[in-house]
């Protein structure tokens, strides 16, 4: 049994609420905890009042934790962190731009200005104004990415397609959104037409589950063509280096990369940074010594007339180009999908102080360059470098190659966790890599997953040329995907003036289509992969959704009753036996239909019986203290419970405690809460004495089937592929690290 309890953790500020049960309908009444009741030691379990998340959150001071920070050394020390996980994609984009744009030459010598100025704007207004100044502002109590949008709207309209909502959810307070005070008409109606309509709510699903399915996508390419690109300026080192020599160093390169995964981002990020610092002020020299020497005047690049002579010169031509320009903007979707790994501010430091700058002189040096060598456009980058350079830039390009794959796998990752915790994904292991920062995790099975897809499509595409048609898809259309999130986001919730939403419309998002109707021309080219990614994973997360919200479905209909509880449990044909049995499920309203299930065959109940429904929140950490809620079957002669224990999509426990330990702890808190002083005395001996008799934990193990009669394509997602991934998925039980030697699966077939 835990240690007693101090004089310290008596003092402790946890809330406990108390849920009356009622025949016909929950109602909800919340009591403050009181300080510790005087009841002797030797009566009382002995709790350690926190729970498994405590060890983490204490070094947190804060709910969003670093993304509030007003600590300025944190926040330049996650700023330079920052710069080596985030912004190697996007910091490598000059090795391959230009090459990608004039693939069949440059025609006209003001060809590159229109294309220098295509670039600088297209920087300009999507990673610097439309993330760094506006989506970033949209993350869920500090975390981003598709998914922390959709939870975001999840929360504010009843758009979840999950019937689990309970009243007391929404006084957790991460739950709470900060809203306007003004009330907007266009807001309430667009909000009422979403909640009521069953095709917008999948809709809005569908397009967060494909947003996460193109992100997985970009984690797949962006180590494949960044590498590549870096390690074929060797060819200009000996004209013996052959592309099969190429491609197996890249293979070598990313196999060892992914590797070193395990070690986590806070450790990748330190190794990394100093990397990526070197190499955004190498190609800004570069870029400052080519601006110089060769043709300063690239400057006036930066009237967007050049891009209106560029088109009408050039006219499909140059529609077709925006397909290489796209790819200056690469690894952008990071910067939201990584905001769990560090701020809000520390990217807009580490983007506007460095990366930016760094980035448009880079382009302007290599345009002025390109003014009196237009015939060496395939090799712009390494051939405008100096040639006493030619190691460094070489050395430093594989470095920060290695850097550009590091932000896409570390933004992979987090968007599947969040995707994992809203039932969107297969179960898989998730490990939390940093006890300082809960935001940065590893997941070993897409580790491994992710390097066999990108050593396939390096051996299978082999240049770069090839990859990016793949991957200026993948890019673009994830950054779509996230405008039409921000568009709802700003009538609903934020209650943006229609106009400014107009112009967000016609500045951005039209900016974005333009350039996704360009790269969808070289589909049959190599476009075809990212949308091939995009088909299995999106077939794999619905069929999984598909059931996972059929088979919540199927429980709720079929939930044993208040009655049958009282029934079963203190009929004359079920024996009570010493002891304490936690039942688990998903179930949040009722008792699943396995309990029943278990006493029709085994007619044998323990003295005290805990039902725990696992649930997650639309939000990203829950406090430990407003982890558990807690409800008492009525009579309490029965000591029959029910407890639903919240998570956030970023919450990841930490294997210092037993989940066991901490449920038995927030029980006897419980129970002292909500009891006179006489009765708790008596409840807590009672659980004490089943805790000390064995502990017991009834896991249901679901054959899930479908239906008799049930259609062909029905039948084929239930019975076959859902059973296949099923099988190969973690176990659930493994994750709260339940005993073996303790654990009972009670099984029961769910027609479905």
């Amino acid at each position: 049994m835990p240690e007693s309890r101090n004089s310290g953790d008596s003092q402790r500020n946890s809330e406990v609420v108390n849920i009356e049960e009622d025949e016909h309908h929950d109602e909800i009444s919340y009591s403050q905890q009181t300080p510790d009741l005087p009841i002797p030691e030797s009566q009382i379990i002995g709790l350690k009042r926190h729970d498994s998340l405590d060890i983490e959150s204490a070094k947190i001071h804060s709910h969003h934790r670093h993304n509030d920070t007003k600590d300025w050394g944190m926040t330049l020390r996650l700023a330079f962190q920052s710069i080596g996980v985030v912004y190697g994609d996007i910091g490598t984009s000059p090795l391959y731009v230009y090459a990608s744009t004039f693939s069949d030459g440059i025609k006209h010598e003001d060809d590159i200005l229109g294309v220098l100025s295509i670039i600088f704007y297209t920087i300009t207004l999507i990673p610097v104004i439309k993330y760094v100044l506006i989506v970033l502002h949209a993350n869920d109590n500090g975390d981003g990415g598709t998914f922390a949008l959709y939870s975001k709207l999840c929360r504010y309209a009843k758009v979840g397609l999950i019937p689990s909502e309970q009243a007391e959810d929404r006084e957790v307070s991460n739950f709470r959104l900060e809203l306007p005070a003004k009330n907007n008409a266009i807001s309430s109606k667009l909000k009422k037409s979403l909640e009521s309509s069953r095709f917008s709510k999948f809709s809005l699903l569908f397009i967060a589950m494909l947003g996460t399915c193109m992100v997985i996508g970009d984690g797949i390419l962006t180590p494949s063509i960044s590498v590549l690109s870096a390690v074929s300026g060797l060819k200009k080192a000996t004209d013996t280096m052959t592309e099969r020599v190429i491609v197996v160093v890249s293979v070598v390169i990313l196999i060892t990369l992914f590797v070193v995964q395990r070690f986590g981002t806070d450790k990748v990020g330190y190794s990394f940074a100093p990397i990526i610092c070197v190499w955004f002020g190498l190609i800004t020299v570069i870029g400052i010594y080519n601006f110089i020497k060769f043709d300063p005047s690239v400057a006036k690049a930066i009237n967007p007339k050049y891009i209106i002579d560029y088109f009408k010169r050039n006219k499909k031509d140059a529609w077709i180009s925006l397909g290489g320009t796209v790819l200056a903007i690469t690894g952008t979707e990071a910067m939201f999908a990584d905001l769990g790994h560090f701020s809000v501010k520390s990217i807009q430091i580490s983007m506007g102080c460095v990366v930016y700058p760094a980035l448009i002189t880079s382009y302007s040096g290599q345009a002025s360059w390109l003014r009196k060598h237009k015939d060496n456009v395939a090799d712009t980058f390494y051939k405008s470098a100096p040639e006493v350079m030619y190691w460094l830039v070489f050395v430093m390009a594989v470095m920060a190659a290695i850097v550009a794959s590091q932000a896409m796998i570390s933004g992979t990752f987090s968007i599947i966790k969040q995707s994992l915790s809203l039932g969107c994904f297969p179960r898989v292991t998730v490990v939390h890599t940093s006890a300082e920062y809960e935001g940065q995790v590893f997941i070993p099975e897409m580790n491994y997953l992710l390097m066999i897809g990108c050593v396939l499509v390096t051996v299978t595409f082999r240049t770069t040329e090839n990859i990016g048609h793949a991957y200026g898809i993948a890019v673009i259309f994830a950054e779509t995907l996230t405008s039409f999130f921000m568009v709802v986001m700003m009538l609903v919730i934020w209650k943006t003036n229609l106009l400014l939403v107009v112009l967000y419309v016609l500045v951005i998002s039209s900016t974005e289509y333009i350039y996704l109707s360009s790269v969808l021309y070289k589909f049959s080219e190599g476009g075809y992969l990212p949308f091939s990614f995009a088909v299995v994973l999106m077939f794999i997360m619905c069929t999984w959704n598909y059931v996972y919200r059929a088979k919540y479905n199927y429980e709720l209909d079929n939930k044993v009753s208040q009655e049958v509880i009282k029934d079963v449990v203190s009929g004359s044909d079920i024996s009570r036996i010493p002891g304490l049995a936690i039942f688990y499920s998903e179930l949040v309203h009722g008792i699943p239909p396995i309990f029943k299930h278990y006493v029709d065959n085994v007619p044998a109940l323990h003295s005290v019986l805990v039902f725990v429904s696992i649930k997650s929140l639309p939000i990203s950490k829950v406090a430990p203290e407003e982890r558990f809620l807690f409800r008492r079957v009525k009579p309490n002669e029965l000591y029959v419970f029910r407890c639903v224990v919240r998570y956030g999509y970023m919450d990841v426990r930490n294997k210092k405690e037993s989940f066991e330990k901490i449920l038995i702890e927030h029980l006897a808190d419980f129970i002292e809460s909500n009891h006179e002083v006489s009765e708790a005395q008596h409840d807590l001996v009672v659980v004490e004495n089943a805790w000390r008799a064995g502990v017991v934990h009834l896991v249901g193990e679901h054959e899930i089937v479908s239906r008799s009669g049930s259609s062909i394509g029905k039948r084929f997602v239930i019975d076959y592929v859902y059973h296949f991934v099923n099988k190969n998925s973690r176990q659930s039980e493994s994750v709260f690290e339940i005993p073996h030697k303790r654990m009972l699966k009670v099984g029961m077939t769910y027609e479905l």
